[in-house]
């Protein structure tokens, strides 16, 4: 109740500071309310619902972002100046909040701004924490596959765009995993619990890979499922076992299976 009310406080603050068009106050409040979720006190379902109050105020400061471009900003200067931010994770959110704004300036290639957001979020390893931000990277980042898939950007391919999906979904179920090593032994099924709670969002990244036009049964056959695989069998955890293995089932075309049957039970071997 305290994180929320904090968040509260200092969106406040922060539409102040935007209704002042003051850039240096925005920054100051909402690296402020962003470093709420820096909390190690809250549990998984807790921190979701500090994470949606928070997100439900990124919506804003990405519009304010976006006007700034109109008032003489460029969108790299955007990024450069968000980078002086001190926490790490207020920081990051911020990246990405001002990288979405970046994307659609079209002032540099896709690809480099998504390889530079997914590398920089590996700046932070707690795994719920972890999770979040790298939800809001995969929420934040749709708008710029659909910017590659209708062949926007010339120097971005389909290829460069699930690399950046399947680096995400890497880090997200390494996260994941690491959860259950969270905190005592004695805990271990409340932990296990709160990990089937959140799986979906790991999954989600796989999801985004099965509604891309471009990825066909020789993409999916020769890039995706084999990386997908590795994930299952590297992380050594049924729950993450079993459920990618439905994952992969669920949202990825019959079709797609039958050509690759072999590759898939070869991993279940």
């Amino acid at each position: 109740a305290d994180a929320k009310a904090a968040v509260k406080q200092q969106a406040f603050y922060m539409k102040r500071a935007i209704d002042e068009d003051s850039l240096r106050d925005v920054f100051k409040y909402s690296s402020a309310m962003l470093g709420e979720l820096r909390t190690s006190l809250l549990s998984p379902q807790k921190y979701y619902e500090l994470y949606m109050r928070a997100f439900d105020e990124l919506r804003g400061l990405e519009m304010f972002f976006e006007e700034q471009r109109g008032k003489g900003h460029t969108a790299s200067e955007l990024y450069e100046l968000v980078q002086h931010a001190g926490n790490v994770l207020p920081r990051l959110y911020l990246l990405v909040t001002v990288g979405a704004v970046f994307i659609r300036s079209h002032e540099s290639p896709i690809k480099s701004l998504l390889k530079d957001l997914v590398e920089m979020c590996s700046g932070i390893q707690h795994p719920v924490r972890g999770l979040f931000l790298r939800s809001y990277l995969t929420q934040v980042s749709k708008e710029a596959l659909q910017l590659i898939e209708n062949k926007v950007d010339t120097e971005t391919s389909t290829e460069d765009a699930v690399e950046f999906v399947l680096q995400n979904f890497t880090e997200m179920n390494k996260l994941w995993v690491r959860m259950k090593h969270q905190g005592p032994v004695r805990e271990r099924s409340k932990r296990e619990k709160e990990r089937k709670e959140l799986r979906d969002l790991v999954g989600k990244n796989l999801v985004i890979l099965s509604s891309m036009e471009d990825v066909d049964e020789a993409m999916y056959g020769k890039i995706v499922l084999p990386r997908i695989i590795e994930q299952i069998v590297n992380c050594k955890d049924e729950l993450a076992q079993a459920y990618l293995m439905d994952c992969i089932i669920q949202v990825f075309p019959d079709e797609f299976h039958i050509k690759n049957l072999e590759t898939f039970l070869d991993s279940c071997g």
